[in-house]
């Protein structure tokens, strides 16, 4: 039974790979499991406490709720918006200040194809126009996106944080460290690239480049600037390190957040309503739906006796485990596209029994969350990196060929930190 689960695990990866539909591949791969290992009705079982779990639920689709919220009321293009007019004055920081405001903008904005679509459009033709070569641009924008793990309505984070049974701001900051140092490393990367590559700044370039930009015609408020970034200060102080607000949960936020996009848009208020309740909607599909079909394949897994059999073979070596968290989840990201069906697999079926090699819950699963994130910015075939290239013009292969060396580097440094 364990080799034949192996190679259904291998099967599986295959299939997300050639980017088959994830939720399909992982519940049909864990179903078929549990047939073999005798309780198909347990897999049953797992797809519906996994569908109700109130920590990832509330805190997952409250979220999506507030980013679409502020999609439709334009707050966050305010906020790109407002930081590209000002790092377009000032030139000879291009490239780095670009991958900062990107930085910065993904924690707000969370969705890595979200944050290449709303600030890419924005900052890529600035940069073109200012003479950065195209796929320097779009790399600049693709490699800043790996800051969404702090947010804390990351889905990964809350996962861990349920399995170590944390607060999930507790396992952010277990890793801002770590993740801040793997920030700098990619910013002073791309930063060299574009010096050596000759591809920063040109004014012949600059000459030569045809690209219309609507930089100023958007007039910018900002009051609505600043409400994307409020939950996020909330939650801040309002946590025990730092204890100036009372306890308030990620959903409060997000629900302060969104009726703030209210008063400020003060249009019709049931179309933001619509809005919200869309990103509900839309959460529970395309975020909760892969940690259901995740949670089927972790039971499948361990009802053919295939996690057990994992479990031992760390216990005989720790680096393994380490190892395994920190290739795997970014190997398959960089094929996929996504850092999410290997990262929810792994710590699924893997990290709960991290205390067996050597490790703590939430550094096991942190170091798998962060390497599905750091391989997913350096994969040709992501959405995110297929969006930028489409905005700069270029082949994705040319977006991924910049941002790989500084995230390689990172995956050494984040393996030696945690």
């Amino acid at each position: 039974m364990v080799l034949s689960g192996a190679i259904i695990v291998i099967l599986t990866l295959i299939a997300i790979a050639k980017r088959y539909e994830t939720r399909m591949v992982l519940f049909a791969a864990g179903f078929l499991m549990a047939i073999i290992g005798g309780n198909p009705l347990g897999a049953m079982t797992a797809f519906e406490k996994t569908m109700v779990n109130s920590g990832l639920v509330t805190t997952i689709c409250s979220v999506m709720g507030f980013s679409f919220v502020m999609k439709y009321t334009k707050c966050d293009a305010n906020l790109v918006q407002l930081l590209a007019n000002g790092l377009d004055k000032c030139k000879f920081i291009l490239v780095p200040g670009a991958v900062l405001i990107t930085w910065v903008l993904n924690i707000a904005l969370s969705s890595t194809a979200g944050t290449c679509a709303a600030v890419g459009a924005v900052l890529i033709p600035t940069m073109i126009r200012s003479g950065v070569h195209p796929a320097m641009a779009g790399a600049c924008i693709l490699t800043a996106c790996i800051s969404n793990p702090l947010n804390p309505g990351f889905p990964h984070a809350i996962f861990v944080a349920n399995l170590a049974n944390v607060d999930v701001m507790e396992v952010i900051y277990g890793y801002t460290l770590p993740l801040l140092i793997v920030s700098a490393i990619v910013l002073s990367v791309m930063t060299i690239q574009s010096v050596v590559r000759k591809e920063g700044v040109d004014p012949l370039r600059a000459q030569a480049a045809n690209v219309e930009s609507n930089t100023s015609e958007m007039k910018i408020s900002l009051i609505k600037a600043s409400i994307p970034v409020i939950p996020l200060i909330i939650l801040v102080l309002a946590t025990p390190q730092v204890g100036v607000l009372p306890k308030i949960s990620i959903p409060q936020a997000m629900i302060i957040g969104t009726l703030l996009g209210f008063i400020v848009h003060r249009k019709n208020p049931q179309d933001i309503t619509k809005e919200f309740f869309n990103g509900l909607g839309n959460a529970y599909s395309n975020i909760i739906g892969i940690i259901i079909a995740a949670g089927v394949f972790t039971y499948g897994m361990g009802s053919i006796g295939l996690t057990s059999a994992l479990v031992d073979l760390m216990k005989n070596s720790q680096d393994l485990a380490k190892y395994a968290a920190c290739i795997g989840p970014a190997l398959i990201a960089v094929i996929s596209g996504s850092g999410d069906a290997a990262a929810l697999a792994f710590n699924g079926a893997v990290t709960p029994h991290a205390a067996q090699f050597g490790m703590t819950i939430t550094d096991l699963g942190s170091l798998s969350t962060l390497s599905g994130t750091l391989g997913r910015a350096m994969s040709p075939v992501a959405g995110g990196t297929i969006i930028c290239a489409t905005l700069a013009g270029v082949n994705p292969i040319e977006i991924a060929k910049r941002t790989a060396p500084g995230l390689i580097i990172s995956l050494v440094a984040l393996f030696i930190l945690l």
